[in-house]
């Protein structure tokens, strides 16, 4: 998930945005502007520019007369986040192995290293910090395509990304070892520069992550 600093502007962004990724914020809940001026403490302006480019992303919806709302969840959706991940990292990846440099593995080594030892704290205790475990999956997926050279296409990553996140955290349990070795798999695909091998280890990885999450979902 992608951090903001500074401006009271973008620290309500990030702490609005994070409590309806980690269902703080259940979907379909009316935002009121004046509790949530007290809750996040900032001004009725800073919230409602605020929704207004959660909306802008799909994280909230804003309805004539009626004000903002989170947004809604349903399996369909689900779905075509998925589907959308899976073109659209596939495509970042194959450009981000071809290019990625001698800085770019080092940096996939290293958020590979921090994901690794989050998961095995998950596997071992269920209290673990799932938090930190779903950041430090979400800046490898991103170490893996940071070479790709767009700009547009990182950017678009991340706001899916954050979509498919949110669906996960409605989901009590995770894919324990599976996921694990899918990522192992994916890193040793990337690092030896097989943009093949990696494309289809990734496209098993959020399909199997899909099935996994509708089986839990409910309408």
């Amino acid at each position: 998930m992608s951090k903001f600093t500074g401006t009271v502007g973008t620290t309500a962004y990030e702490q609005i945005k994070r409590d309806i990724i980690f269902g703080v914020l259940a979907p379909n809940t009316k935002l009121k502007l004046d509790g949530m001026k007290v809750q996040y403490s900032a001004s009725i302006s800073t919230i409602r520019e605020t929704l207004s480019r959660l909306a802008s992303e799909g994280f909230a919806v804003a309805e004539e007369q009626r004000g903002f709302f989170v947004a809604p969840v349903s399996r369909e959706d689900l779905k075509e986040i998925a589907d959308l991940r899976i073109l659209l990292e596939c495509t970042a990846l194959k450009m981000s192995i071809e290019l990625g440099d001698t800085e770019w593995e080092a940096n996939l080594v290293a958020a590979y290293h921090k994901l690794q030892v989050t998961e095995q704290q998950i596997i071992k205790d269920d209290n673990a910090n799932t938090e930190m475990w779903k950041r430090y999956d979400s800046e490898f997926h991103q170490a893996m395509i940071s070479a790709c050279n767009s700009a547009n296409l990182l950017s678009l990553h991340s706001v899916l990304f954050d979509k498919y996140l949110r669906y996960q955290m409605s989901v009590l349990t995770n894919r324990g070892a599976e996921a694990i070795k899918e990522h192992k798999k994916m890193f040793d695909a990337a690092l030896k520069r097989d943009a093949e091998k990696a494309q289809v280890i990734l496209t098993q990885h959020i399909t199997r992550g899909l099935k996994h999450a509708l089986t839990a979902f409910e309408d």
